[in-house]
């Protein structure tokens, strides 16, 4: 099953760790997100692949946007 990995807050993206196809585990960053001067790392909660990645560095993302799917 697909999990959606969603944005919590509005932030922009300061880094992206991962790629289409890489094999994740749960607990994994997938990107980092800055809001405040703080950094905030966006976390998968199963084990999988990331199959879509919606975001790049710099894009800013909206509380609920996409940012990426890990099947």
């Amino acid at each position: 099953m697909a999990e959606e990995i969603r944005a919590d807050i509005v932030a922009s993206v300061g880094e992206v760790v991962t790629e289409v196809g890489t094999s994740v585990a749960t607990g994994d960053t997938l990107v980092i997100l800055e809001s405040m001067k703080m950094e905030i790392p966006v976390l998968t909660e199963t084990e999988g692949t990331v199959t879509r990645l919606v975001v790049n560095k710099g894009d800013v993302v909206q509380e609920g946007d996409l940012i990426a799917v890990v099947e």
